[in-house]
């Protein structure tokens, strides 16, 4: 893992490219050639993750190659969190490409609080800190325990029948671990909420906003008081960036479609923007992004070998646990 951490760190132009050293994620190399693709196997798809993580002149030579390894296997591929850089590449090499969400992202030095867009999100932290929540930065080891019985109550509190998100999503533990930073809160010594945050690579690096999870039916604002004080200390060390990561399904536009994209495809998706809440949770997700007025919008994209096909959007559905 070591290898594909260092291939991340210097070729790695992506918000959320950390996310592929999470655990169950195969990679593909080619010996003596510098870059990775980070993948999933799933049926007869090869669901790859956040485009080609390599130097920008070997980008098309590694992904060429890693199309001849899955037509190998007897497989298709279909590409998720890819770029706006992505887009050409992904068509030349034969790809259908749609626009399937948007990432968000603050620029740490132009940040602050001030003004009245501002005023819902300090009364939440205000209330939070009323309530007696502290707020500190924890090793994980230290942490396991509680963050697993925060997790349990969390899923409890989504419904029988909600399963954890994976994939497009990281992870506390695992081979990466020691690159992540978690920042915990506490109500009269207990933990009830916690925010994991990895590390950011390329033109805009800094912190990513990954994990975050509370106790349900506790006091309103504690992930935002969690959030702004990791923001001050992230500042303080003179990070750029903080990363609030990709939402499917938000930021679909017209003027962000690629030429090559499916209509189908495109209608579909759009109808998951507006109808699927219970496959994602993209209206939470993006409200508690839009609370910070994000500096940065960009769009993402979906990319499918050949033709969109619907059971590569099932299969994605399946990997991440939507379904």
């Amino acid at each position: 893992m070591d290898g594909v951490l260092k291939e991340l760190q210097d070729h790695a132009d992506h918000p959320s490219a950390f996310l592929a050293m999470n655990t169950g994620n195969e990679y593909f190399t080619v010996p003596g050639r510098a870059g990775v693709i980070a993948y999933r196997s799933a049926g007869r798809y090869l669901m790859q993750f956040g485009g080609v993580f390599a130097p920008e002149g070997a980008r098309e030579e590694l992904l060429r190659d890693f199309l001849d390894f899955a037509r190998a296997r007897r497989s298709t591929v279909a590409a998720v969190q890819l770029q706006s850089e992505d887009v050409s590449l992904y068509a030349r090499c034969g790809f259908t490409v749609n626009q399937v969400g948007a990432s968000y992202s603050l620029r740490l030095t132009e940040f602050g609080l001030k003004g009245s867009r501002f005023v819902k999100l300090r009364n939440k932290v205000s209330r939070a800190r009323r309530s007696g929540l502290t707020v500190s930065e924890e090793p994980y080891e230290a942490m396991a325990d509680a963050v697993r019985a925060i997790d349990r109550q969390w899923l409890r509190g989504k419904g029988r029948h909600v399963k954890e998100i994976e994939f497009l999503v990281g992870q506390l533990g695992g081979p990466g671990q020691a690159h992540r930073r978690l920042f915990a809160g506490r109500i009269a010594g207990e933990p009830v909420a916690y925010i994991s945050y990895a590390p950011a690579f390329g033109r805009r690096p800094g912190l990513l906003h990954d994990l975050s999870r509370r106790v349900p039916r506790s006091a309103p604002g504690l992930l935002e008081a969690i959030n702004l004080t990791a923001v001050e200390t992230f500042r303080a060390e003179g990070a750029e960036w903080l990363h609030l990561g990709f939402t499917p399904f938000t930021g679909l536009a017209p003027e962000h479609e690629a030429p090559s994209a499916s209509r189908p495809t495109a209608w579909f998706l759009r109808q998951l923007a507006a109808h699927g809440e219970k496959v994602y949770p993209a209206a939470s997700q993006l409200a508690y992004k839009q609370k910070w007025a994000p500096h940065l919008v960009l769009p993402e994209y979906l990319a499918f070998q050949g033709r969109a096909r619907a059971g590569a959007i099932w299969r994605l559905l399946r990997v991440t646990n939507s379904l």
